[in-house]
């Protein structure tokens, strides 16, 4: 792991081939006592994707620690689950840097929010559309109100068994490990039992069997630790917490 700003405490972890967690703490807060953290995730390939923005106030230090790695002019994709600040907040900072990229997303997210609020179109991918990056190939899912957002869904990329899983398994804290094998699952549920997040859709027990079937190696984590080890039977746990 490697420090890319001292004062944010941002940095900067490589958990997969050429896949790397950015993360920033976040102090304590009345809300959050042991305080929080904020992953984005950069696949360095033939045309880059970034997965989360960030939100708007830490445009410089995500970029910062893309720099690390490649100029961030170079990225293609700015990818996000689903439209809230802390997935998307600094995407128009990023168009503006990166003159060849577009956000990348839902279809839905593209037709209600996308297309209005950012200054480039975006590329809106359908349930099950590949996209090839170079030696990594992507696959969206789509995951409506799971957690939340008619417009969620995840990125899954073939090659590393990662699933980009945005909010599922949030873990509180503001320090932790880049990339664990214990338990996440018992930390995410109680997050969730003291701010609960989840929409709870009549379907949801059906929308995890088709992340499960993807059979996950590395999940990767908007907030808290990235996990690896069997996706698919973790992210059946999480299925029966929820019922």
């Amino acid at each position: 792991m490697k420090i890319t700003n001292p004062q944010s405490g941002t940095s900067l972890a490589e958990i997969g081939d050429r896949i790397y967690r950015i993360s920033t703490p976040v102090p304590p807060m009345p809300a959050l006592p042991g305080g929080f953290s904020f992953n984005q995730f950069l696949i360095v390939d033939d045309e880059p994707l970034l997965f989360h923005t960030g939100p708007r106030r830490m445009f410089p230090l995500v970029r910062e620690a893309i720099e690390a790695v490649i100029p961030t002019g170079t990225l293609r994709y700015l990818a996000f689950s689903h439209f809230e600040a802390d997935e998307c907040g600094s995407l128009n900072e990023f168009l503006a840097v990166a003159s060849h990229a577009v956000p990348l997303c839902s279809t839905v997210a593209k037709m209600v929010s996308a297309d209005d609020v950012a200054d480039r179109e975006a590329l809106g991918l359908g349930d099950g559309e590949q996209l090839s990056l170079g030696e990594h190939t992507v696959t969206w899912i789509d995951t409506p109100h799971l957690p939340h957002g008619w417009d969620c869904g995840y990125l899954f990329e073939q090659r590393t068994s990662t699933l980009f899983c945005g909010d599922l398994f949030t873990q509180p804290g503001a320090e932790n490990e880049p990339l664990v094998e214990g338990d996440i699952l018992g930390p995410s549920e109680a997050m969730r039992e003291a701010m609960d997040y989840f929409a709870h859709a009549k379907n949801t027990d059906e929308l995890l069997a088709k992340l499960a079937a993807t059979e996950p190696g590395t999940l990767a984590c908007m907030h808290g630790s990235s996990w690896r080890g069997n996706g698919g039977q973790l992210l059946s746990a999480l299925a029966a917490a929820l019922a």
